[in-house]
């Protein structure tokens, strides 16, 4: 049988990494997403938990000028697999800088807890337009 690796959060290197990154300006961060079908120690869906951290996390957005580009459930895929939509939720969010990214989700009160307790596996992917 198949293992497959589940991503939920960023490990030390990834995040050493992207502190060292040559980025300046503006970028955009892609959130795939894939829900627990629950929370066992809260009694919601996944989705229902994802729901409340960005409610939670909205004021670190309004803070930092960060801004929900996109948000949308996938339907079909017309490229990957025939037989599944591997990802409950995409998000693409744009950022104004890295220093603002790093010093919003850096923030001792930014919800990221709540965020991985509602995912069963995520991608994050940094994109620019340079």
């Amino acid at each position: 049988m198949k293992t497959y690796t589940t991503f939920t959060g960023i490990t030390e290197k990834q995040w050493n990494d992207f502190l060292k990154l040559p980025l300046e300006g503006s970028f955009q961060m892609i959130n795939l997403l894939k829900f627990k079908d629950k929370i066992e120690e809260e009694g919601i869906t996944g989705e229902e938990g994802y729901a409340q951290y960005m409610k939670a996390a909205l004021p670190f957005f309004k803070v930092t000028n960060a801004e929900v580009l996109y948000s949308g459930k996938p339907i079909y895929g017309l490229i990957g697999p025939k037989d599944r939509i591997e990802w409950d939720k995409i998000l693409i969010v744009q950022y104004e800088s890295k220093e603002e990214f790093i010093g919003m989700i850096s923030h001792k009160a930014y919800p990221a807890e709540m965020r991985s307790r509602a995912l069963l596996d995520s991608r994050l992917i940094l994109c620019t337009d340079q």
